[in-house]
């Protein structure tokens, strides 16, 4: 994945379901049928070379749950309708101005406190996500919960903070 171009930064918003019956089989289905051929049909097309996807409210429809996408163009769109869209997608919208702070990220920390960079790494996590819906047998209908956690202990485990055991340090510096 490629650092985004903060410039060129767009976003959508993709119905998941209603909040009160949201349930993980319905995010990893959402994900594999409409996230990951969204997202891969843009890249495909060389559209974007970067997105990332996180689970969020969407401010206009406060009773279903959403996944909020954000993307960078490598052309100069001017238009949402350029970009092609699925219609299962709220219309996009550029971000404006662009996101040079990420929330909970100190960018002090950062080598040439280069946002972009975290940018891209955040966008790895997504890629990281629909890998792991998409290596799981759709006739079972969905990966269970403890698969998921199983695989993201062996993600926080490389830092000492994977899931059973107590941290394997002290958390001071």
């Amino acid at each position: 994945m490629e650092k985004p171009n903060l410039n060129q930064m767009w976003e959508t918003w993709v119905r998941i379901g209603p909040k009160a019956r949201l349930t993980f089989k319905m995010l990893q289905e959402t994900i594999r049928k409409k996230i990951y051929p969204l997202v891969s049909n843009l890249k495909n097309k060389k559209v974007i070379n970067w997105y990332h996807f996180l689970l969020h409210d969407y401010p206009r429809d406060p009773s279903n749950r959403y996944f909020h996408i954000r993307f960078s163009v490598i052309g100069n769109i001017k238009r949402a309708e350029e970009l092609g869209l699925p219609e299962y997608c709220v219309p996009p919208e550029k971000i404006d101005p662009p996101l040079r702070n990420i929330d909970g990220i100190n960018r002090a920390l950062l080598i040439d406190e280069e946002i972009e960079e975290a940018w891209r790494i955040i966008g790895e996590q997504s890629e990281l996500i629909i890998n792991l819906v998409n290596i799981h047998r759709e006739d079972l209908g969905w990966m269970p919960i403890g698969q998921f956690l199983q695989f993201m202990h062996y993600f926080m485990n490389m830092m000492g903070l994977g899931g059973k055991e107590k941290l394997l340090f002290s958390s001071r510096a």
